[in-house]
């Protein structure tokens, strides 16, 4: 029996063992991947000559307990006729060696021919050492906490680390709007510059009041009035330039806010203050992005598939009872029936879906804007207008850019790392998880999923 160790240059390594990893069912181009590569790399695997339909590759893995999948013409596949198990990671193939390779049946010693292979229709089995569920699990649990917690330890630093200051653009644009400009200038500003929000006002209505009185307007529905019966507002949420990231990020999240304004007061008494730039999730998550490019493996979690990990929601499985479910709508629902949905779920966007709940489109709180084209609010009823006609009434106000980054899609297979990536792009605020080839909607994974995840 071989030591499980072996000394070199005073340190010790554990011993990589060959193993033999074979797909038996076919397919024109076949990869593999595991919990022993972190599911970072896809190695490819070869037909066995002589039989067309079996891959095969060998992989040097550490002793322990090891899930793995394989990746055939573009989608996920277990075989089963070899040992697994279902987890976090869906069904997966699964696999327990100790250092003793001779304890089991079927892993190869270097310079030793692969077990033999037994071909009946288009199959092959190999015998592999068998797994305790319950050890791997626990096993398997214990890592991606570690991974998870380590990961988030040093997020957590670097934001710390750095300021709002750095988030400030060599150049840039911001609007900011007099609170006494009547509300209908106001919607139409915000069409043409931010496409970023709406009203449902008569026009008459947007005519008379003011963006002051409509705040007003705004603390008595929420029943934000003092013990005298009058209106307060809720104080400015805001950061300055020097405060770090972590606490800026914290400020948007626990406020339930977009993004909040980098101030800088020249007086010492914090008068004057001026307008420096507006500090988001997604400027923030760049710059993530940015520090760990060239150091990724600082960071385990990144390299997850984020179906593994507590992020985002999801569509319940059946039998899920505990889990909110995940708004969706058909096209045909009426624009009134969309927007009371948008607030009762509180969110800012729900996917439109087929009778199939495949994606077909998705409707944002942003899309209210839409209608400010050609006054369009002025001649269409909210309770007759559908969800597929609002939706092409705004798609002449999107440039083709836009209305490719509009419904951003990923699978639920993709990892982290991917997921990220795309949401610190200008303008992707989520990515709606889709199945492959179907396309039917499970889940949304939006900026501030990511950052409720990274600092918890």
């Amino acid at each position: 029996m071989e030591s499980a160790v072996r000394e070199s240059s005073g340190g010790v390594s554990p011993v990589l063992i060959p193993m033999l990893f074979v797909w038996p069912c076919g397919g024109t181009s076949v990869f593999m991947s595991g919990s022993f590569n972190r599911w970072s790399q896809l190695l490819p695997m070869s037909p066995v000559e002589g039989c067309p339909m079996v891959f095969q590759t060998i992989c040097s893995i550490p002793p322990g307990c090891h899930q793995y999948k394989f990746f055939v013409d573009g989608e996920w596949r277990h075989d089963e006729h070899q040992p697994y198990m279902t987890s976090e990671f869906g069904i997966v193939n699964t696999i327990f060696l100790t250092s003793e390779r001779n304890s089991f049946s079927g892993v190869p010693a270097p310079n030793v021919p692969p077990p033999p292979m037994d071909v009946d229709n288009n199959e092959a089995s190999v015998h592999l050492p068998q797994v305790s569920g319950s050890t791997f699990t626990e096993a398997a649990g214990t890592i991606l906490e570690a991974d998870i917690i380590a990961s988030r330890l040093r997020v957590s630093a670097f934001l710390s680390a750095h300021t709002a200051y750095e988030l400030l653009p060599e150049s840039g644009k911001v609007v900011a709007l007099d609170i006494n400009l009547p509300v209908k200038q106001a919607f139409h500003i915000l069409y043409e510059q931010l496409t970023n929000r709406g009203s449902n006002l008569a026009e008459e209505e947007l005519e008379t009041h003011t963006i002051s009185a409509w705040k007003e307007g705004k603390a008595y529905l929420k029943r934000q009035v003092d013990e005298q019966g009058r209106a307060f507002s809720k104080p400015l949420v805001h950061v300055g330039p020097d405060d770090n990231l972590k606490d800026v990020a914290l400020k948007i999240l626990q406020n339930n806010v977009a993004s909040v304004p980098v101030l800088h007061s020249p007086s010492n008494d914090g008068s004057f203050q001026q307008l420096l730039h507006m500090a988001s999730l997604s400027g923030i998550l760049k710059c993530i992005c940015r520090y760990f490019r060239s150091c990724s493996s600082s960071l385990p979690v990144l390299q997850l598939p984020i179906c593994t990990i507590p992020i985002g929601t999801w569509v319940p499985k059946i039998g899920e009872s505990n889990r909110r479910p995940l708004a969706m709508m058909r096209p045909n629902a009426s624009l009134s029936s969309a927007l009371n949905l948008l607030i009762e779920a509180q969110v800012s966007s729900i996917p439109v879906v087929d009778e199939n709940d495949s994606l077909l489109d998705i409707y944002s709180r942003s899309d209210i804007t839409a209608l400010a084209k050609d006054k369009s609010y002025t001649r269409i009823s909210l309770n007759e207008m559908t969800v597929h006609q609002a939706l092409q009434l705004g798609q002449d106000s999107y440039c083709s850019f836009e209305l490719s980054r509009r419904c951003q899609m990923c699978l639920k297979s993709d990892s982290l790392h991917k997921v990220i990536e795309r949401l610190a792009n200008p303008g992707v605020r989520r990515l709606i998880v889709v199945e492959a080839g179907s396309k039917r909607v499970e889940g949304i994974i939006s900026l501030s999923d990511v950052f409720k995840f990274l600092l918890s």
